[in-house]
Order: structure tokens, then sequence, then C-alpha cells
């Protein structure tokens, strides 16, 4: 179970500063949102090292993940990656090029539309992508080590509130393919 935290972090020290220098503003959201700015940077060293043992960068990963979770055979359209990544046509194809080169995706012709093609992780991708992922969620474990399984669920909760108005400015995730 973890301890209640009593010693002071970098945020105590900034938000002390700005409330001292700045006592007519409401410095609070500074409270969370700094250390969600913080943990967000460990994250991505965290992150960046998992994938690098496979060789992968970030935005590959993403683009094989999204594969991945796409279930057997393991395939979407560039439209649905480019829904499931967020990233504009120009930098997907980009993306679907050097992965291919890789050989970690493959271009398949669409079988109901003659002029689409299925972007579809290989066997190497699929290999690569459950192995970077099995290294990511050791990786989080560990930062969320300090935290009971309680907190952890309180705090996912508070997050998805948090972040709910952005994911809808994307449209209702149920309908997204992926």
């Amino acid at each position: 179970m973890a301890e209640p935290v009593s010693r002071r972090d970098e945020v105590d020290s900034l938000v002390a500063a700005w409330q001292r220098e700045r006592p007519d503003l409401d410095v609070s959201p500074m409270q969370v949102l700094s250390r969600v700015s913080r943990l967000a940077r460990h994250l991505d060293r965290q992150r960046g090292a998992a994938f690098a043992k496979y060789g992968l960068e970030s935005w590959e990963f993403d683009v094989l993940a999204a594969l991945r979770r796409a279930g057997a055979p393991y395939q979407l359209s560039p439209g649905q990656l480019l829904r499931e990544t967020m990233v504009t046509s120009g930098t997907m194809t980009n993306r679907v090029d050097r992965l291919a080169a890789r050989r970690l995706v493959a271009r398949e012709n669409h079988p109901e539309d003659r002029r689409g093609v299925l972007v579809t992780l290989t066997g190497t991708g699929l290999e690569t992508v459950d192995a970077a992922l099995a290294d990511l969620l050791t990786a989080e474990e560990e930062i969320l080590a300090g935290l009971t399984s309680a907190q952890q669920s309180s705090l996912a909760v508070s997050l998805r509130a948090l972040l709910l108005p952005y994911d809808e400015d994307r449209g209702d995730p149920a309908e997204r393919t992926g």
C-alpha cells in the first residue's frame, strides 16, 4: 500500500513561488497540470527506451499498435489508420512507406475496392509490436508503482473526466474503426 506523500516536489516549489509573486492569481491548476506535464515527459522517456530496444520510434509503435488492436488479420485502410493515429494523409503515407521498407507492414489490394489498399501487419511487425508493448507495460507499471490499485483507478476516472471533452471533438471512439 502506498504511503501518503508528505515530501515536496518541484511543482510545490514553483506553485509557492507563483503564489508569492502573483497572489492575485489562482495558480491551483498548476498543482495538477504541471505534474501531468512532468509525468508525460517521464513517460515519453520510458516509452522511448522501451521502443528503442526494438528499433522503433514512438510513431512507428503507434501505427503498429493500431493494426494490432484491429485484431486478426491485423489490417486497416489508410483512412482508418488516420483516425486511429490522428495524423494527416501525407504523414500516414510516409509512415506506411517507411514501415513497409522495414517489412513491418505490407500493402495489399483491398478485396472490396479495386482502388483501395489495406495496410497489414507482417509476422515480423506482429512480433515486434507485441514485444514492445510488453516492455512498455512493464515501464508503465513501474511509473504507477507508488499508487495503490484504488488510487490508480481513482486517477484513471479523474483523467478520463478531463479528457472526455477533447475526445468528443474527435467523435465517439466506439464509432471509430480499429
